[in-house]
């Protein structure tokens, strides 16, 4: 069953609740402000007003899900985290044929939470491309969500767009030679210019891992974690690339291109690295995970944006935040979070975060018992009112 403990004040304290999200937010804040993905296929997570501390002691600006789970958008209320909600699969068919299914949908899953939650876009399904069936849906159900924020006054404050992996390309390598597969051509065109029209980006799910896991003989481990290499040169417009990420992003933007566009950017929605693995998937390590997402928050904080868009910092949604103990497929599936749904840290990854232990006593009637190190969060909340005041 999952942990629903929350948050609870002891009488005495006057502080509200966001008084101390505040607090920790603005004496514990990282350099590093990025992207996460929260998802939530495990019986074992925290509750969402405990992440909320742990996300903001990370200084996690932006949150995706894959649904819009109420508790998590109420328990983001009045907080900094921009939010990506997420439309599933399912919904595409109903999209398409019903044309109030959109309009209902927001009226009871976002409006409710606006505008005290800051939910920036919508993702009309996930990876669609990979679902041929679907396919035809795709546009117009992004054409009914966007017609039904217009009708709703909300299309100034929430976008729309949907995420893809990379087997949407048949050329990645150069990166300037990048090419979307002929047969997918016909629909990414009239995507594209639904996106430039409504001024929305491209999302991509990138993971060099899985290259390297593919043939570990021949990719360059140093050049998929961000370590120091040689670099792989493009020929055609003289950069020289020291990673896979950023690479796949430009092979991306040249596909994008020759389609018509240069007026779309391009946001990696998901990437990251397993620290397990079945015995056949090559690189699922605690050691790697921490290097390749430890290196990506460096290249985070220095505001890189990649050798095709240097004046751009790339945008990235890490993948995931906690471990997901129900995920079907390989063992690597159910291990890429940053941590454990405990609130202790998978490895070592360069950022440290905090996850509140509180809980109600059964014991005694209108009491609180502490958990774990609540003298550490009450440090934690003093010293960053102090960094606040001063």
């Amino acid at each position: 069953m999952a942990d629903t403990s929350s948050l609870l004040l002891v009488p005495s304290l006057i502080f509200s609740t966001n008084i101390i999200f505040s607090a920790v937010l603005c004496g514990t804040a990282s350099a590093v402000s990025f992207g996460v993905n929260y998802g939530q296929i495990a019986n074992n997570l925290p509750s969402p007003t405990r992440v909320s501390f742990l996300l903001r002691s990370l200084n996690v600006t932006r949150v995706k899900l894959y649904d819009a789970d109420p508790n998590v958008l109420r328990a983001f209320s009045y907080s900094p985290v921009h939010f990506i909600v997420g439309l599933g699969n399912e919904h595409l068919p109903n999209l398409t044929t019903d044309p109030l299914h959109a309009q209902r949908w927001i009226q009871l899953n976002l409006q409710p939470h606006l505008p005290q939650t800051r939910i920036t876009s919508i993702t009309v399904g996930n990876e669609v491309f990979n679902t041929p069936q679907l396919i035809p849906y795709l546009l117009p159900a992004m054409q009914a969500v966007h017609s039904a924020l217009v009708n709703l006054g909300l299309d100034s404050q929430v976008s729309v767009t949907t995420a893809h992996s990379l087997t949407i390309l048949s050329t990645s390598s150069p990166p300037s030679s990048g090419t979307f597969r002929p047969d997918l051509a016909q629909y990414l065109r009239p995507i594209l210019d639904f996106l430039s029209a409504i001024n929305s980006a491209f999302l991509i799910n990138a993971y060099p891992y899985f290259a390297y896991k593919d043939d570990p003989a021949q990719v360059p481990l140093d050049y998929v974690l961000f370590r120091p290499n040689q670099g792989a040169p493009d020929p055609f417009t003289g950069f020289t690339y020291d990673n896979m990420l950023y690479a796949q992003v430009d092979a991306v933007y040249a596909a994008i291109r020759t389609l018509g566009h240069e007026d779309i950017e391009v946001k990696v929605s998901e990437t990251g690295w397993p620290s397990r693995g079945d015995p056949d998937e090559a690189g699922a390590t605690p050691e790697y995970a921490g290097v390749y997402n430890g290196n990506l928050f460096k290249r985070i904080a220095a505001g890189e944006g990649t050798p095709a868009r240097p004046d751009v910092p790339i945008d990235v949604y890490v993948f995931a935040l906690f471990n997901e103990n129900l995920k079907p497929g390989p063992a690597s599936e159910r291990n890429y979070g940053l941590y454990y749904p405990s609130g202790v840290a998978v490895y070592n990854f360069g950022l440290q975060g905090y996850l509140p232990q509180l809980t109600l006593s059964d014991s005694t009637a209108n009491s609180v018992k502490v958990i774990g190190s609540l003298s550490n969060l009450f440090r934690l909340i003093a010293l960053s009112l102090c960094a606040c005041i001063t």
